[in-house]
């Protein structure tokens, strides 16, 4: 997943916050996780808590387990993601 992928879909959340107010906080936690595991790598590297590193790269892929998982979800008609398409269009 790149950035502009992650800023159409961050986009289309905003857009459609007050119809999807759940998933509007969700991608919030999704996003402000992934910037947690990026910031954390380093200070992990420079402070040696080596047992928070696996935490940090797991959160630096939040953003595409999140899009997976919900995709998945998705195809396997549990969740509906009008999202997808937005997704889908970025990535083009």
């Amino acid at each position: 997943m790149n950035l502009h992928q992650m800023q159409a879909l961050k986009r289309w959340h905003v857009v459609h916050r007050d119809d999807h107010p759940v998933e509007y906080r969700v991608y919030d936690a999704v996003l402000t996780a992934w910037v947690l595991g990026w910031v954390g790598v380093p200070a992990a590297l420079l402070l040696a808590p080596w047992h928070l590193m696996p935490l940090c790269l797991l959160c630096s892929l939040a953003p595409e387990l999140y899009v997976s998982w919900r995709a998945r979800m998705h195809e396997r008609h549990r969740l509906r993601c009008d999202w997808l398409d937005a997704l889908a269009r970025a990535g083009r």
